[in-house]
């Protein structure tokens, strides 16, 4: 049996070696801990709008690698409401370093982290009032002074947030955090609960017609020209409600439930940065570009004009290049679209395809399966992690049916970036525990030494 033992080892290791590095064998899913947390509670009525920031939220602590973060809206019974009733416009989440011994007024938040900020482009970090808060930002593209590192909207329940094993999100990194400062979280929700109202799509995409509001949050006067979007839609508005619907006490408390997947940090996770394609992004290349955030402007928002002709054939196309400001390999994407989307994809300048990312619209009554809306999106996971070099040109495009128009709609594709590639660690333990591992039984033979595979 010694003479074939040589064989088999090098079967073996040919076995190992083909195993895709996203998918290294020295694996994080073992590792990852996962725990339920419920958001601020969310007081809500007939046609009533939650624009809320809540500061300070729980979250798992220390040096951490988030592998996932899912949501939803439910009841005080812990029962999921369906989007019918409440709609959840979007969620996000932006981790904040803040100064040890500060104490965070409402007054602080957010609009004191936004107006006025200094933006150290560096460490994706903005200094917020006399420098007492310190946003940490994703990496870009777009040039805002918050950009979470995670947020969906009614896909929420569908959609997949996992990053590949052996990658994850770092945060809270001991060298990288500033001295005398802690790491907290804050969370925007934004909700509109269209129980009783006379149109709750028109609800949904935030028409002002049907929110009779003339200014926008920030006290500024609404164009005419403004159909729609965020700036009607604001904290504390009210959508038309039906004669006789709102009598009586229908206010119901509300929470946002989300499930956050993590790893302790240590040598065998492989960090990804969080990056943002914008479909509205104005940016243009120029002589001198180098696609770094200061060059693009997000309005975020867009609306979508109904087609001249009637049918399923009515598409509105919407693309935008962009040049990529680093270097590294795409291992997750996944595009953001309110109703009426039709999906995203992602491709090279000479049109070869990177990622597509669909939609899946319900057709009941029950949470997750709601008709008309979006209920989830697929997320993309490549087999091989997508090279992108520094300078290289990226076109994103986003698709909405326009057999009627829409307000207020976004086009973003998130993607997950590692700046290296997993590096498989080859040792004895390791080489027996992999699924490829090639192992003999012995058959009848005439030298009697004869062994089949039975790798799995």
């Amino acid at each position: 049996m010694a003479r074939y033992l040589g064989t088999s080892l090098v079967l073996l290791v040919m076995a190992l070696t083909t195993i895709s590095p996203s998918h290294g064998f020295l694996g994080t899913e073992k590792k990852v801990k996962s725990a339920v947390f419920l958001s601020q509670k969310l007081e809500m009525n007939p046609g009533s709008v939650i624009n809320s920031f809540f500061y300070d939220m729980d979250f798992p602590r220390g040096h951490i690698g988030v592998k996932s973060f899912d949501a939803e809206v439910v009841d005080e019974s812990g029962n999921s409401v369906p989007l019918h009733e409440t709609y959840l416009h979007h969620w996000a989440v932006v981790p904040y370093y803040q100064r040890k011994g500060f104490k965070l007024s409402p007054r602080d938040m957010p609009r004191n982290l936004v107006v006025g900020s200094k933006q150290d482009p560096d460490r994706n970090l903005v200094l917020g009032s006399r420098s007492n808060i310190i946003i940490v930002n994703n990496a870009g593209l777009c040039n805002t002074a918050v950009r979470p590192f995670f947020g969906k909207g009614s896909e929420t329940r569908k959609t997949s947030t996992y990053a590949p094993d052996p990658y994850a999100i770092e945060f809270d990194n001991p060298e990288e955090r500033p001295d005398g400062y802690e790491l907290k979280w804050l969370l925007n929700i934004h909700a509109i609960d269209t129980r009783g109202v006379v149109d709750k799509s028109g609800c949904t995409e935030c028409r002002c017609d049907l929110y009779n509001v003339t200014i926008d949050e920030y006290g500024r006067t609404i164009k005419p020209d403004y159909q729609g979007g965020l700036n009607c839609c604001y904290h504390k508005t009210q959508c038309r409600v039906r004669n006789g619907f709102d009598n009586g006490d229908k206010t119901r408390s509300l929470y946002l439930k989300y499930t956050v997947g993590w790893v302790d940090w240590d040598s065998s996770v492989v960090p990804v940065k969080v990056y943002s394609l914008d479909i509205t992004d104005t940016w243009e290349r120029k002589e001198g570009s180098t696609g770094d955030i200061h060059e693009h402007d997000c309005p975020v928002e867009y609306n979508v004009k109904p087609c001249k002709t009637n049918g399923d054939g009515c598409v509105d196309v919407k693309k935008k290049s962009f040049m990529m400001p680093f270097d590294g390999y795409v291992v997750f994407g996944v595009v953001h679209q309110h109703a009426g989307g039709l999906g995203g994809a992602l491709y090279r300048e000479d049109g070869e395809g990177i990622f597509t990312s669909m939609p899946e619209y319900g057709n009941g009554v029950e949470p997750g399966n709601e008709a008309g809306y979006i209920v989830g999106i697929s997320s993309c996971y490549p087999q091989e992690p997508v090279k992108v070099s520094y300078g290289e040109t990226l076109t994103f495009e986003s698709n909405y049916s326009n057999a009627v128009g829409h307000t207020g709609v976004m086009g973003i594709f998130h993607l997950l970036v590692a700046q290296q590639l997993h590096e498989p660690e080859i040792s004895l333990p390791a080489l027996f525990q992999v699924k490829a591992a090639v192992v003999y039984r012995r058959q009848n033979r005439e030298d009697g030494y004869h062994y089949q595979s039975l790798s799995t």
